[in-house]
């Protein structure tokens, strides 16, 4: 896809958000830069809020201190907060439920909200609302709030058929609701080590994500340390059949060659990569050799960083003597150096940053205010990164 129809298509999906249309009921009407132009609208990103869009181009003029991740880029996956979303609003004074959250984290100064599914305890406002009218309800907060909804960790097919397909267009409609650029999955597209099953998973992927380009969306799969390992395609078989030795192609590496960059995009956790940089160091060559080959995150972004438009922004504190090499830390309280790894990623100011937390409740107290404690100062290290 060109420059242009990629621009044609971004402008459809703005239109198609400020009419309240997804992208199918516009494209019924009308073609995505005709419609622009009909309109009156520019070249926006519906994702780019005007004051994000003058820091980021601030930073790409400014040298070295520039704003690294743009105050409209600042955003956070809710199962950081999973806590405070599922537990009862009558047992407590802290915000509880979707909307008291949502809220609090527009407070702290948060735009984007990636959704980790719709649940949340039935008590809070709006009680169910993994449902159409719930997805409605929960728009008019991200509104009132000056959120935008960004993507979610949903469910892609492990088959394609009739039922599946109508099940990914019932989620892309969610999340056409939602405003979201983009849909994914909080898994790897396959936990396997070998050529045949990713061959599989690419074609699932290609379709899948062509299938969300239909709606205006972008399908992103988010990874974890494993699939960064090698690719067992090549020497030996073992008494299953299977190969047993790499040509030294790390697995998603391998999906990003093997699948269409336009259809197909990736969210990487930061703090999953480098721990890959720190577990998957080397591979067994065909010949038996054993060759070194550490991973680079931030280069394999680099290369290609229009492939990457979300990240998780999860920060680690360096244990070397464990195997992980790291354990989850609040935003900035880690080794991770986050200042190096933005400046290195090209098309700066451009993606989308998602603090995560996995362990927001417990780290480093457990209490029941402790997720948004770190929300809050997670956000601030965040919006204090320069380069």
């Amino acid at each position: 896809m060109d420059d242009v129809t990629h621009q044609a298509e971004e402008d459809a999906r703005v239109l198609g958000r400020k009419l309240g249309l997804s992208r199918r009921q516009l494209l019924a009407a009308t073609t995505g830069m005709a419609a622009a132009a009909m309109f009156g609208l520019g070249t926006g990103h519906a994702h780019a809020h005007s004051g994000a869009a003058a820091a980021g181009l601030a930073a790409s003029k400014g040298g070295g201190n520039g704003v690294l991740v743009p105050p409209g880029k600042r955003g956070i996956i809710l199962y950081t907060v999973r806590d405070a979303i599922s537990r009862d609003p009558n047992s407590t004074p802290l915000p509880s439920g979707f909307k008291a959250v949502l809220k609090q984290l527009a407070d702290i100064g948060y735009k984007q909200i990636e959704f980790a599914g719709y649940g949340q305890n039935v008590s809070s406002e709006g009680g169910n609302v993994n449902n159409v009218a719930g997805a409605q309800l929960l728009r008019t907060w991200l509104d009132d709030f000056g959120l935008e909804g960004e993507g979610n960790h949903g469910q892609i097919p492990s088959t394609i058929s009739d039922a599946t397909i109508a099940q990914f267009d019932a989620q892309c409609e969610i999340a056409n609701i939602l405003g979201f650029g983009h849909i994914g999955t909080g898994n790897d597209p396959t936990s396997s080590a070998y050529l045949t099953d990713w061959q599989a998973a690419a074609e699932r992927w290609n379709f899948f994500g062509q299938r969300a380009a239909t709606h205006g969306l972008k399908l992103y799969t988010h990874n974890h340390d494993a699939a960064y390992s090698f690719l067992l395609d090549s020497g030996p078989l073992d008494a299953t059949g299977r190969p047993t030795r790499s040509s030294g192609a790390r697995r998603l590496e391998w999906f990003l060659e093997n699948t269409d960059p336009n259809y197909v995009y990736l969210e990487m956790d930061v703090y999953w990569a480098h721990v890959a940089q720190h577990r998957f160091q080397s591979f067994t060559a065909p010949d038996g050799s054993v060759v070194a080959d550490v991973f680079d995150p931030a280069g394999l972004v680099a290369a290609q960083t229009q492939r990457f438009p979300l990240f998780h922004a999860k920060d680690g504190a360096a244990r070397p003597d464990l195997p992980a090499g790291y354990t989850i830390a609040p935003f900035g309280q880690g080794s991770i150096d986050y200042t190096t790894f933005f400046q290195r990623i090209g098309a700066k100011g451009s993606h989308n940053s998602m603090y995560e937390q996995d362990n927001a409740a417990t780290v480093p107290t457990a209490s029941p205010s402790m997720s948004l404690e770190n929300a809050a100062s997670s956000y601030q290290h965040m919006a204090s990164l320069r380069g």
